[in-house]
């Protein structure tokens, strides 16, 4: 009879266990509501039907019309959805004949209200079609397809589970033409992998460039063959005293292409006539004095300055600016200009002004932090708004365009609280209720929505050191800035997101992004 009862305990234990450990693993997904899925940024408008398409062994990606581009993406789709269901999903063009259970990737030019990056999803129980007026409107659609599967979908191994998505439509376009992120890989030099990393990321929430912040006092990371010892000897260290270390022009082209094919510009950005001390120690002839300047390990701003009076210096740029362009098939070359501290505003303007020139001269758009609003901007401007609301007035009295990247709201490396243990507080502390709770609209007066090209959030690097640590102090906060960037703001409201973004949590564990969890947002959880 003991016996009989130690077993029967044994028993009633394990059932628990086994109770709580279905209560604590992510269910099955049966959506029979489209309106109800989580979908970040949040779309412009979602029906639902009531049924649900499921993704089986059997299912194909057709593209209603012949091209790479066309093909490429949907080799996106395929690769995103094959690890974890274990299905080829084999690509192939679509016939007339093509059976049901499907995924159909069409462009309709005549659907202009989506725009450039728009696309309509319409889900039944016998397809999926994801329709766009361009390439770019499909991919992003793709991240929402990944999202209306269940979290699992994200993992690079088998999972055995069912994958439904309820059926509907959804309409989607963004507000803004620019949604970016920046990486400074200047002050801690990141390799190739963690930036196609963080590509991989922000491509998730629909983000559409990535500034790479190349050259700062503590490192210079892009090779410039014409002044090799920029990247050999300036890029050699980097905060703290370790090596540091710089992109090829090999190795920056992949980058560029990487980011191309996930819909994503690169826009290059090398600072001056501030924040050029590694240039300074690198050529001395850059220096007034005529003297290279000592490598830097601190994160001290302001000391630094190009020697503007100097032809030499505009030979240095031009060779620069020129092999950057090359390199750069997007439309941007980002100019710095900001915290030039040390360079006299008679002696910055018409520095900035030459500067300028020299960017349309090969062929590209200018852009800067917002003190570049102080010279003569030249048409087609972008000045980056992060500090000085009057810098910001200045360039639209202008004619020239803002990105909103306000430091009190957008800069990923300020800490959530006094706790953070990464990162500084110099502009404020922002939690992930204060990175959503802004809109670009009211944060300058007189600079409306008409004036603004769009929204980026920077990431500098004085105590951000390895990819777990970027990841923990963009996420989740990027994510709320890339709802800003993409959705109307009648559509944006905190509590709303926030119980969203916590139903959010099994994608970013799935995606392995070591992110903040704040206790502002209720995180689903399983173990």
């Amino acid at each position: 009879m003991k016996y009989l009862m130690n077993t029967f305990s044994t028993f009633a234990i394990l059932a628990i266990f086994s109770l709580y450990a279905s209560c604590t693993s992510e269910p099955p997904k049966e959506p029979t509501d489209l309106t109800q899925e989580v979908i970040i940024p949040k779309p412009v408008s979602v029906t639902a039907s009531g049924g649900a398409f499921t993704l089986t062994e059997t299912t194909k990606i057709y593209t209603q019309s012949d091209g790479e581009e066309l093909d490429q993406i949907a080799r996106h789709l395929s690769n995103y959805l094959s690890p974890a269901t274990g299905f080829d999903l084999p690509v192939e063009s679509a016939g007339s004949e093509s059976d049901d259970g499907h995924i159909l990737l069409q462009l309709n030019d005549s659907d202009t209200e989506l725009g450039e990056e728009g696309y309509e999803l319409n889900i039944t129980e016998d397809a999926l079609t994801l329709a766009a007026q361009q390439p770019a409107g499909l991919f992003r659609g793709l991240q929402t397809i990944r999202q209306l599967l269940p979290s699992g979908i994200e993992k690079d191994s088998l999972q055995e589970m069912s994958w439904k998505i309820a059926t509907g439509t959804i309409r989607d376009y963004p507000m803004y033409e620019y949604r970016g992120a920046m990486l400074d890989v200047a002050r801690h030099f990141f390799q190739v992998d963690d930036v196609k990393r963080y590509i991989d990321l922000i491509a998730y929430y629909k983000l559409n460039h990535l500034h790479l912040h190349l050259s700062d006092d503590q490192g210079w990371r892009i090779e410039i063959k014409s002044w090799p010892k920029l990247a050999e000897y300036g890029g050699s260290t980097q905060v703290g005293g370790e090596g540091g270390g710089h992109y090829t022009q090999e190795e920056y082209t992949d980058l560029v292409q990487y980011a191309q094919d996930r819909f994503i510009t690169i826009v290059p950005e090398i600072d001056m006539p501030g924040h050029t001390n590694a240039a300074l120690t690198s050529y001395p002839e850059l220096n007034c004095s005529g003297k290279a300047a000592e490598l830097y390990t601190g994160i001290e701003v302001g000391f630094s300055t190009l020697c503007t009076d100097s032809e030499v210096t505009y030979q240095f740029v031009d060779d620069v600016i020129g092999e950057l362009a090359t390199l750069t098939p997007g439309p941007y070359i980002h100019i710095g200009g900001d915290e030039s501290h040390a360079t006299p505003m008679e002696d910055y303007i018409p520095f900035v002004n030459r500067a300028q020139e020299i960017v349309l001269k090969h062929g590209k758009q200018v852009f800067g932090w917002d003190e570049i609003a102080n010279a003569e901007l030249v048409d087609n401007a972008v000045v980056q708004y992060w500090a000085e609301a009057e810098n910001a007035t200045k360039a639209i009295e202008q004619g020239g365009k803002v990105i909103m990247s306000p430091a009190t709201k957008t800069y990923l490396d300020m800490q959530y609280d006094s706790t953070t243990e990464l990162g500084l507080h110099w502009a404020a502390y922002i939690e992930v209720d204060s990175a959503y709770i802004w809109e670009p609209t009211k944060m300058v007066a007189g600079v409306d929505r008409e004036h603004i090209l769009g929204i980026e959030a920077p990431l500098w690097s004085e105590t951000v050191t390895n990819m777990d640590e970027i990841e923990y102090m963009a996420f989740p906060r990027l994510i709320g800035i890339a709802e800003i960037a993409w959705t109307s703001p009648v559509d944006r409201q905190w509590e709303d997101y926030r119980t969203r973004l916590g139903q959010h949590a099994p994608y970013l564990k799935a995606l392995e992004i070591d992110y903040y969890a704040s206790d502002l947002v209720d995180w689903k959880s399983y173990e």
